[in-house]
């Protein structure tokens, strides 16, 4: 099969996960009503988390004309091509795979990127399958950059963006409480056990199990942390929201950072609150 063949069959599969929601939403929603905790609320805060998908539908032409601008550059600039078999592409998907970890890595350890794109996602108070959708346009822009890498290798543009498809595909199902542990899969992949890990708003799951589909990375890197019974997952960021309002979901951090800003009196500080996790704070001995 040529690479447009293995294409295909990335870009199906990505569309097989993505549909999850339309399994497991009508399974949460009436988990929820059962348990009463299906109130106006919720309903509001699962409202809000649809709402970045708006947005995302205007640009999507944009995106998808960047990312294209973007890898056929590259592979123009680069003298030689891997050539696309059933090998190359499962190379492919594991070369994405593994810088999706840094790029997801960096989108919490960068108070620029966490404000302006991946804070979106972490926002919401409750884990649906509605929180998978919360994802600022934004992330769009900045998300292809990091893997440039894969194509300036010589892997075809079209399979690198189809990998990613796939990585972002996988991770709808994960947005869910109505899957447990699964002790055979969760060491080794991402589940729904360690993403609810992954959005948890205590110190011990702060920065926490950054895989897309593999989790390996994240025990060879350190960052692993499995859900614990004994400390259930609180879901959010550690500046709340509180709100459910669409605008505050996509823009509530970016104003915090801009407040802080204005508030910094020197440049270097500045430019360390722009750099830095979003934690970080001027040493006011310095």
């Amino acid at each position: 099969m040529d690479a447009f063949a293995w294409t295909q069959i990335l870009e199906t599969a990505a569309l097989v996960f993505g549909a999850a929601i339309v399994v497991f939403l009508p399974w949460e929603l009436w988990r929820l009503r059962r348990a009463g905790r299906l109130d106006r609320s919720r309903l509001r805060e699962m409202v809000a988390s649809f709402s970045p998908l708006v947005p995302t539908l205007l640009v999507s032409g944009v995106v998808t004309a960047f990312v294209l601008a973007l890898y056929g550059g590259v592979a123009a600039l680069v003298p030689w091509s891997i050539p696309t078999n059933g090998f190359t592409a499962l190379l492919a998907l594991l070369a994405v795979d593994f810088l999706y970890y840094w790029d997801h890595y960096t989108s919490h350890r960068n108070r620029t990127y966490w404000a302006l794109a991946h804070s979106v996602h972490h926002s919401s108070p409750s884990y649906d399958q509605t929180t998978g959708l919360r994802v600022s346009f934004i992330d769009g822009f900045i998300s292809p950059w990091f893997y440039v890498p894969v194509v300036a290798i010589g892997f075809d543009p079209l399979l690198v963006a189809a990998c990613f498809a796939l990585i972002i595909g996988w991770q709808q199902w994960l947005h869910t409480e109505t899957i447990g542990r699964l002790p055979w899969l969760d060491g080794w992949l991402n589940t729904p056990s360690n993403h609810r890990a992954h959005h948890g708003v205590q110190a011990r799951y702060q920065d926490v199990n950054f895989g897309a589909i593999l989790i390996v990375w994240d025990r060879l890197f350190g960052t692993w942390v499995p859900e614990s019974e004994a400390e259930p997952v609180h879901y959010g960021i550690t500046h709340p929201i509180e709100s459910d309002n669409p605008i505050d979901v996509h823009l509530c951090e970016a104003r915090r950072l801009w407040r802080d800003l204005a508030a910094t009196p020197r440049y270097r500080d500045r430019l360390g609150r722009l750099l830095h996790a979003p934690d970080w704070e001027p040493d006011p001995s310095a």
